[in-house]
């Protein structure tokens, strides 16, 4: 009955309206009209602008990813990926018990949790259930176990052997593994983001033809995105690669659908690609060059490594002279030098970390060049250094028949390598002007590695070091390590130093490892045994319509694929309620 009388007051109502209409004048029927029309248009546009300021933009799965890379891969295969064409494809295509995350610590990947003993001696990880590899095979702790023995086969000389010699892993049961260490090593859990192998397709694989076996360029993994094709040249060299979305990540299904890398020769080939548009991606470029692609979009971050030059005191009798160094190191302002050298793609240091590690203390950097060369040449000064008939400053040492007079000269070694080059130069204008007669060696890499690094015939050497995701300095300043194979090629010796470098081996505690960072920080700066210049950026050229990319913390090139799950250049707009 309600329904009905609704029903008949309707057609009454609208009777009434058109009557009241009619006895407006002419004039007042237009200006009926027209407030009635503003009406419905203000309240049009007020819903409209209520439902766009609720609506938020979220992220849809489509589109494709298109970079250049120099070099191709032949290695696929976490056991033995050598180059960054190798890590770059391994990366997206391989996952491990843990991963990296673009904020610099870890998230368990194939893991579904792990622990640590007491003693910081075994690691204990359990799988996620129902994980897959890209041929839907269930990984197992056989997986697990059968990649750490191919790293550990001596046969196949892994470059990740050396991470893993003295671990004993035991299989507990199909989804619980251990690693036991000889002794606690902190820095041991980088060691497990390592790519996982499927133990069925590799197992009949022998020692010999392993790193012969198709599946090196055709990979089999558990990663975010799966081979789905290869194209080559003529001579059989990968060309390019297509690699699709894999629907049994365990993190999701990425957003993206396609990447597609295409590989170049060299730097050249790769700038021609992106200004023709074959690719709209790419990373590694030479700072000097990015002024060519000026009108693409890029990003960057540090870089977790640390350039600086080292000194060898036992082949140079003027730089034993700690006077010398010190004066050396206040002469270079290295806000200038990464503004010249890296076109301002960097960041300055003064100490042996590189910036995502310890804030490091700027007290050796002064704010102007002129500053800095007054301060380094009052140094010298006092310390009875004078400008000889060349100019470059001497000193004069013993008295009577022992009178001996040095020039402060010496040689600087680096590679072959147009940002090195460019520092050396820098350094060694700096360094005239203070006084100092400075040799610059450029070296081939492969010729200072084996006749100017291992038998330590330098005086100088600037070069760059690679600190881990999680550092372990030991290599690069522990009294042990200044012969070859290590790699203390400043050729310090220091016991107190020592005995920091082992605590921060086996320390788990973050504010315990803070606080050795700093001591290590401060010794170091006391004894200046080098000097320590900047952290290079990692720099992407990237589409201007990309989302999500998150660069964070770099260790390698191929960190920048951490966040890659969430790239996405499709959105969609939805009401809150529906939005994940």
């Amino acid at each position: 009955m309600r329904n009905r009388r609704l029903k008949s007051t309707s057609p009454l109502f609208m009777e009434r309206m058109e009557d009241t209409v009619r006895a407006f004048s002419s004039s007042g029927r237009a200006f009926f009209i027209f407030f009635t029309t503003l009406l419905v248009i203000s309240v049009g546009g007020l819903l409209y602008i209520l439902n766009a300021s609720l609506l938020v933009a979220v992220p849809t799965r489509g589109g494709a990813w298109s970079e250049g890379i120099v070099g191709a891969p032949r290695f696929i295969n976490p056991v033995l990926a050598i180059s960054e064409a190798d890590q770059d494809i391994l990366s997206l295509v391989y996952s491990g018990l843990l991963k990296a995350t673009p904020k610099g610590d870890y998230m368990p990947d194939l893991a579904e949790s792990y622990t640590i003993s007491p003693d910081g001696r075994t690691y204990t990880f359990v799988l996620r259930p129902k994980i897959v590899f890209q041929d839907n095979t269930p990984v197992t702790a056989d997986d697990i176990v059968f990649t750490i023995a191919k790293t550990q086969d001596t046969v196949l000389k892994s470059p990740e052997r050396a991470n893993w010699n003295g671990v004993l892993v035991q299989k507990i049961n199909e989804r619980t593994v251990s690693f036991t260490l000889r002794q606690a090593y902190a820095p041991f859990v980088e060691n497990l983001t390592i790519g996982i192998l499927p133990k069925h397709a590799w197992q009949s694989v022998t020692d010999d033809d392993f790193a012969f076996n198709p599946m090196n360029t055709t990979p089999i993994g558990s990663g975010p995105f799966i081979v789905s094709k290869v194209s080559k040249s003529s001579s059989g060299v990968p060309s390019s690669y297509t690699l699709r979305a894999f629907p049994g990540y365990v993190h999701g299904v990425p957003y993206l659908d396609t990447i597609n890398f295409r590989f170049y020769q060299n730097e050249d080939s790769l700038i021609d690609g992106l200004k023709k548009n074959e690719v709209s991606a790419a990373s590694s470029i030479s700072p000097a060059r990015l002024n060519e692609l000026s009108d693409l979009s890029a990003t960057h971050a540090p870089l977790n490594r640390v350039f600086g030059v080292f000194f060898n005191q036992n082949q140079s009798d003027v730089l034993r002279d700690s006077t010398v160094r010190q004066a050396l190191n206040d002469s270079i302002d290295r806000d200038e030098l990464v503004r010249l050298v890296l076109g301002g793609y960097g960041s300055p240091l003064t100490g042996p970390l590189p910036p995502s590690v310890l804030q490091q203390s700027s007290t050796a950097k002064a704010s102007t060049s002129n500053t800095s060369l007054e301060t380094a040449r009052a140094k010298l000064t006092a310390a009875g250094w004078q400008p000889g008939p060349t100019g470059t400053l001497q000193k004069t040492t013993g008295s009577g028949k022992t009178v001996k007079t040095i020039m402060l000269s010496f040689s600087l070694s680096t590679g072959n390598v147009p940002e090195l080059r460019a520092a050396a130069e820098y350094l060694r204008k700096v360094w005239s002007d203070l006084g100092v007669h400075v040799e610059i060696g450029v070296y081939d890499q492969g010729d200072l590695t084996q006749n100017v690094i291992r038998p330590r015939k330098y005086d100088a050497l600037l070069f760059g070091e690679v600190i881990g995701r999680e550092p372990d300095l030991f290599a690069f300043w522990d009294t042990s390590e200044r012969i070859d194979p290590g790699l203390n090629i400043a050729m310090y010796a220091n016991s107190t130093v020592d005995h920091m470098l082992e605590q921060l081996r086996i320390t788990q505690d973050e504010n315990q490892r803070k606080g050795l960072y700093q001591q290590f920080t401060d010794a170091i700066a006391k004894d200046t045994p080098a000097i320590f210049l900047y952290a290079p950026d990692f720099v992407y050229i990237v589409p201007k319509d990309i989302e999500g990319l998150d660069l964070g913390f770099i260790e390698t090139p191929s960190d920048r694929f951490l966040s890659v799950t969430g790239w996405h250049r499709q959105t969609d707009y939805v009401w809150p309620l529906f939005a994940r």
